[in-house]
């Protein structure tokens, strides 16, 4: 079955959503959190025959202080670099015990997940190993733009003029972070893998539909999910789905898919909103001039035209 094939399965709808959540109550996220938000409607998509293998991150630290645990499914946590081998591995031992009939059924979904730490920078060599090999597993990146859990940190998925705390504002580094945030959807889907696919919380329906595709299409997949940090883009703890909705609307985050090859674009608004309109409700872009301003939204604009070409599409 193909990741076109797999579109027949079951949409989810506001009038069927699951009532399955893999997490209890009481983790230790922060208020706020998107990115609790966005693994929760992950899972619901999911469901419960699930195995979840999971990077150090924010999301370890929050769900699983020793002694307790807030998953209600079976979790491994691994080392920051290799959660994309760990689920390799237990795909590849859970088709072996089925081939030599220990496993009844081998339908049980592997869902690997990490922050953009843990899956652009120090677990992307894993990570781009698994997907060449082909493994049948779902990778879920939670993209908080930065190392939130050490301390706010950079990464190379912070876009360009982000202040951290490694990008700090002065005479060595007066604009924040310097150079593009990496395109990290675009280097998986040159993988070649059946699908690939951009979310936000804010967008939930898209985001567990996008996500039941992924688990339903045999081999390697992919989830790119935008999720905004309160704490560390210095906003308001109710603004992180607004502001994960806001950069959808100026396509500084736009939703598409990569289904066998092609690139699809997610429902968009016909005339974007200005990228000032984004960068004015954090607190981390407040000291850019409009000269900057100005540049990050020709890169956006440049960046939008080319996946319009990419599908196939005019802006």
């Amino acid at each position: 079955m193909s990741a076109e094939q797999a579109c027949a399965f079951e949409k989810i709808t506001p009038k069927n959503l699951p009532k399955f959540e893999a997490l209890a109550s009481g983790h230790r996220a922060c208020q706020g959190c998107a990115e609790m938000l966005a693994m929760r409607l992950v899972f619901k998509a999911v469901g419960p025959d699930v195995i979840v293998v999971s990077a150090t991150g924010c999301m370890e630290v929050v769900t699983t202080p020793y002694p307790q645990t807030a998953w209600e499914v079976p979790w491994l946590h691994t080392a920051f670099e290799n959660a994309s081998a760990v689920a390799s591995g237990v795909e590849a031992a859970r088709k072996a015990m089925f081939d030599k009939g220990r496993l009844k059924n081998n339908e049980t979904k592997i869902v690997a997940i990490g922050g953009d730490g843990g899956t652009a920078d120090i677990g992307f060599q894993s990570l781009s190993g698994a997907l060449e090999r082909g493994h049948n597993f779902t990778y879920v990146c939670f993209d908080n733009e930065a190392y939130m859990n050490t301390g706010i940190q950079r990464s190379s998925a912070t876009p360009e003029g982000a202040w951290t705390t490694t990008t700090p504002l002065g005479e060595m580094a007066k604009n924040g972070k310097e150079g593009h945030k990496k395109d990290l959807a675009a280097i998986v889907a040159a993988h070649k893998i059946p699908y690939v696919a951009t979310a936000t919380p804010a967008g939930h329906i898209d985001l567990m539909n996008k996500v039941r595709r992924a688990v339903n299409t045999p081999g390697p997949a992919f989830i790119h999910v935008l999720s905004p940090c309160p704490t560390g883009w210095r906003m308001p703890t109710q603004y992180a789905v607004k502001v994960a909705k806001m950069a959808v609307d100026t396509r500084v985050f736009p939703l598409y898919e990569v289904i066998d090859g092609k690139y699809v674009l997610s429902r968009q608004a016909k005339k974007a909103k200005p990228i000032e309109e984004y960068l004015k409700m954090q607190g981390r872009f407040k000291h850019l001039k409009q000269q900057e301003i100005d540049f990050l939204q020709a890169s956006v604009d440049q960046r939008f035209a080319e996946l319009n070409w990419l599908a196939g599409k005019e802006d």
